[in-house]
């Protein structure tokens, strides 16, 4: 087992999720799109089953809170981003502030 843990460890990919993750790295996450688009065999008859209505609205609903979580992550990016910038700037400005009292 720790072997096996260590060797997550190694595998580990900057930006990547930590060694809990089990995804692997050809994962792609759903997209809204395919949660709609999703269809599944009706039952045969005399068997149990799903009612097919109810799983299509339960899977509109899912691909919806998908739709959003993934739209509050887009703007968390952007944010993230315009934070980096604006950070960049001020580190810049401070550097050359700096720089210009031990010239003097």
């Amino acid at each position: 087992m720790r072997g096996f843990l260590r060797g997550l460890r190694r595998n580990q990919r900057p930006g990547r999720a930590g060694p809990t993750s089990y995804r692997s790295s050809t994962y792609v996450p759903l997209a809204p799109w395919q949660v709609r688009q999703r269809r599944f065999r009706p039952t045969r008859v005399g068997r149990r089953g799903l009612d097919p209505e109810e799983v299509q609205e339960f899977l509109d609903r899912v691909a919806d809170d998908l739709a959003a979580a993934y739209r509050a992550l887009g703007v968390s990016r952007q944010e993230t981003a315009r934070i980096k910038d604006a950070l960049k700037r001020w580190q810049t400005e401070q550097a050359r502030r700096t720089d210009a009292g031990r010239h003097r």
